[in-house]
C-alpha cells in the first residue's frame, strides 16, 4: 500500500470508528450483524464483536463489498485482533419453525451468550445493522447500513459470512448435486433447478422453497 492509499483507507477507517465514538462512555461496545437471511438452504449466522478502535483493520468494510479473499484474510486477523467476539448458528429446521427474522435475533442472542461463555465479557452497548433484538437487557442501538457504517458491525459482518460460508462448503460435500460450493444457498438459477431436479435436501428451508414449485 502506497503512502497515499494509505492515509485514504485511514481515514475510512476513522469515519467508520465515529458510531463508537459516540458512545465510548458505555464500553464494550459490540457490533452485531448476521449472515444467510436469504439462502434457500443453510443456517442463518449472526456474530458479534468488541474490537480494539486504535487497531489498523485495513479494508475492513461490509462483508459484501469484499472479495472472497479479503474476507478470509480480515477473518483470521480479526479472530486475532477482536477483544471478544462470539458465533450464533440456527439451523435450517429451526428457521422454518420460528421464522427467518425470529431465527435471526436467535442467532444473534446465541452470538452473545457464546461471546460471554469464551470471553467473559458482556458488552454494554450493541451497535446492531439496522435490528433492535428483543430480549436482550442491554442497550442497543440500530444502525441502517450499519456494516458499512460502524467498524464493530463490519467486523461482526465479516465473522459471520466467513463463519456461514465455511459451514457452506461443508454441506457442499455432503450434498454435491446442489452448487452450494458456489452459490452457498442462495437461490441462483442453477440452485433451484438442482432442487426442481433432485428435490430438496435435508438442509432445505422447506418454508423458503413454496414459491419453487406454484
Amino acid at each position: 500500500m502506497t503512502d497515499k492509499a494509505r492515509e485514504k483507507e485511514e481515514l475510512r477507517l476513522e469515519e467508520m470508528r465515529k458510531e463508537e465514538r459516540a458512545v465510548l462512555d458505555l464500553s464494550p461496545i459490540a457490533g452485531v450483524d448476521e449472515a444467510g437471511r436469504g439462502p434457500l438452504a443453510g443456517p442463518v449466522v449472526a456474530a458479534c464483536a468488541v474490537i480494539p478502535l486504535d487497531y489498523p483493520f485495513y479494508y475492513l468494510n461490509d462483508s459484501k463489498k469484499m472479495s472472497e479473499k479479503r474476507r478470509e484474510a480480515l477473518f483470521e486477523v480479526l479472530q486475532k485482533e477482536a477483544i471478544a467476539f462470539g458465533i450464533g448458528i440456527v439451523s435450517p429446521e429451526r428457521i422454518d419453525e420460528i421464522n427467518i427474522l425470529q431465527a435471526t435475533y436467535e442467532a444473534m442472542r446465541e452470538a452473545l451468550k457464546d461471546m460471554e461463555k469464551r470471553f467473559s465479557l458482556s458488552p454494554k452497548i450493541l451497535l446492531n445493522d439496522a435490528v433492535t433484538i428483543p430480549g436482550i437487557p442491554i442497550t442497543q442501538k440500530a444502525i441502517v447500513h450499519g456494516d458499512a457504517k460502524s467498524l464493530s458491525i463490519a467486523a461482526a459482518s465479516v465473522l459471520a459470512k466467513v463463519t456461514r460460508d465455511h459451514i457452506m462448503l461443508e454441506y457442499d460435500e455432503q450434498y454435491p448435486k446442489y452448487g452450494f460450493k458456489q452459490h452457498k444457498g442462495y437461490g441462483t438459477k442453477v440452485h433451484r433447478e438442482a432442487i426442481l431436479t433432485h428435490g430438496p435436501c435435508p438442509i432445505h428451508r422447506r418454508s423458503f422453497l413454496k414459491n419453487l414449485y406454484s
